[in-house]
């Protein structure tokens, strides 16, 4: 099974109006439907742009304002994906359920489902700034080209929830990501690589780039899209099928071969999955 894939390094930016934030989306959309392809991915908290937008006194919003644009975000990224028949990871956008916030990833289908994923792992920023809530499951969802997990940012540098989702079937993990700085951005990439070599499973991550300056700690995004690998033949010797530059605007592409994927989990250099030493830690499986 082959597929394409593109990654959004999304520019942030003020905007005045929902409608400026439908038409940068439509853009990324419209761009990456060029190169035919089957899954887009945007970054994690994207969505904040809509708290530039302001209230009537030319304040920022608040975040507990993000889910008052929950039901027009789900209807963009609905309408987006079927009419160009393509799974668009919806990066995350923060929404309420029982009187808390939670950091949630999208997916919506061609067909116009919807799946949702919320952050597992919730940084000490977003819970004494942002007050968010920790998603308590994890779901792996099933498409037409293969086994999906969405894991935000901060869950994958932890490799027990990678783990799990290989356990339950994934063979491509799907990371938004948002940092501020070169530490945060590292963690993350270096940590997706970690992953794909112990799981060998393909890593999809970006981040925001640009900038919200009335925005509280969206001020200041480092971000740099990627499709990561297992480090074997025969795959790219570092791990790297596409990334972009470094804080630039840009959609990076690329095309996944879960095939190869098996091929190195039965007989490449290193079997990494297989060769788990269960008997000494836990098997997710």
């Amino acid at each position: 099974m082959k597929f394409r894939v593109s990654a959004v390094q999304y520019r942030l930016h003020t905007i005045s109006s929902f409608e400026e934030f439908a038409a940068q989306v439509t853009h990324y959309v419209k761009t990456a439907q060029e190169f035919e392809v089957d899954f887009i991915l945007f970054p994690e908290f994207f969505t904040t742009q809509l708290l530039s937008i302001g209230d009537e006194h030319g304040q920022a919003l608040g975040i507990e304002r993000l889910p008052d644009f929950t039901e027009a975000y789900v209807q963009l990224f609905q309408q987006l994906a079927q009419e160009t028949g393509t799974h668009i990871i919806g990066g995350t956008h923060v929404i309420e359920k029982a009187g808390k916030l939670y950091n949630t990833a999208h997916l919506f289908y061609p067909d116009g489902r919807v799946a949702v994923q919320p952050k597992i792992h919730i940084t000490p920023t977003e819970v004494t700034e942002w007050n968010m809530s920790a998603g308590d499951g994890l779901t792996v969802f099933e498409t037409d080209k293969g086994t999906i997990a969405l894991l935000t940012c901060y869950d994958i540098e932890f490799p027990e929830i990678v783990r799990m989702a290989k356990a339950k079937g994934a063979d491509v993990i799907f990371c938004p990501s948002c940092t501020d700085d070169r530490h945060g951005f590292h963690r993350v990439r270096y940590t997706s690589h970690a992953r794909a070599v112990e799981n060998q499973v393909y890593v999809v991550t970006t981040g925001t780039v640009g900038s919200l300056p009335t925005v509280d700690f969206m001020r200041g995004n480092f971000g740099q899209a990627a499709v990561i690998t297992p480090n074997d033949v025969p795959f790219p010797p570092r791990g790297i099928l596409v990334e972009g530059e470094i804080n630039d605007d840009m959609i990076v592409t690329a095309d996944l071969d879960l095939e190869l994927l098996y091929q190195v989990r039965e007989k490449g250099s290193v079997t990494t999955w297989r060769d788990r030493r269960t008997d000494l830690y836990t098997d997710w499986s």
